[in-house]
């Protein structure tokens, strides 16, 4: 089950990936555009929360610090496609899975047997071997530094996500605070670019505040959406191998920029993105 969840995770989140790639590359707002995604999050959460009439308890809590991974993660992706080549960002992006599986080892003491363990390393292998193909070089790292800081603090979200399972903290009132909190951040960061702004230039933005918050919003759906997935996931399965199988939403991106943007893949690229799949074949026979 946890394989399942993890592989709709991916889902959510590469096409959250592609969205954000899209919107950076548009006349708009970033911090407006992240306060309504984060927005959307809280308001879907708040109101699945009191449906369902979950308990709203000190674990839940733990969302503050998922939503300030969340928000330096986000900032961090955007800016990256925004500044760097998309492909990259992805991929730097897509490794938080490392980090996670070595921090759980210590923090919990998962272990992963060693099929499980074989099946990791292929699919790290796969993405790093994208990572290292042809097409990017010295020339083209822009977006790097914001990748990597990205990778990092997803990796901090991702282990803040299985501690909530852990603990056995309320899903809905724990996503409440995660995006309230990054709500919050981006909307203090908005009205600070908006005071220090001149008046002349907020007439060029292509699109209106009203606009790119409602766009956010819509962005919104596929985030709130991939991390109820991810967080059953953690649930159910171990945490680096969750994290690895999320990881693969970069595969989205990567065809998007493929068949969309008309980005050449490489023989090494191919045989990095086959490499993945096959990682993700051995996952479901390990999980069967």
């Amino acid at each position: 089950m946890w394989l399942l969840f993890s592989v709709l995770a991916a889902c959510c989140f590469g096409l959250r990936g592609i969205l954000y790639h899209w919107t950076s590359q548009q006349s708009l707002n970033r911090n407006v555009l992240l306060c309504g995604t984060f927005f959307m999050g809280a308001l879907i959460s708040i109101v699945c929360a009191l449906v369902l009439h979950q308990a709203w308890t000190m674990s839940a809590l733990i969302g503050v610090q998922m939503g300030l991974f969340s928000f330096g993660a986000n900032a961090s992706m955007f800016k990256g496609f925004a500044v760097g080549k998309a492909s990259l960002v992805a991929i730097l992006t897509g490794l938080p899975s490392v980090i996670v599986v070595v921090f759980a080892y210590f923090l919990w003491n998962e272990r992963l047997n060693l099929l499980q363990f074989f099946a990791f390393v292929v699919i790290v292998v796969g993405i790093l071997v994208v990572r290292y193909s042809n097409d990017i070089t010295l020339r083209n790292l822009q977006g790097a530094g914001w990748g990597l800081l990205a990778m990092l603090l997803f990796a901090g979200n991702d282990l803040s996500s299985k501690w909530t399972t852990l603990v056995k903290a309320p899903l809905f009132p724990t996503l409440f605070f995660m995006f309230i909190t990054g709500t919050c951040c981006f909307a203090l960061w908005w009205i600070k670019d908006r005071l220090q702004e001149k008046p002349d230039n907020r007439v060029s933005a292509k699109w209106s505040e009203k606009q790119t918050f409602l766009i956010g919003m819509g962005v919104g759906i596929t985030n709130v959406a991939g991390m109820i997935l991810i967080i059953h996931g953690f649930a159910h399965g171990k945490a680096g191998l969750v994290s690895a199988v999320v990881a693969l939403n970069v595969l989205i991106v990567l065809l998007y920029t493929r068949f969309i943007l008309k980005d050449k893949f490489s023989r090494l690229e191919q045989s990095g993105l086959a490499l993945a799949l096959l990682g993700i074949l051995m996952m479901k026979l390990v999980a069967s």
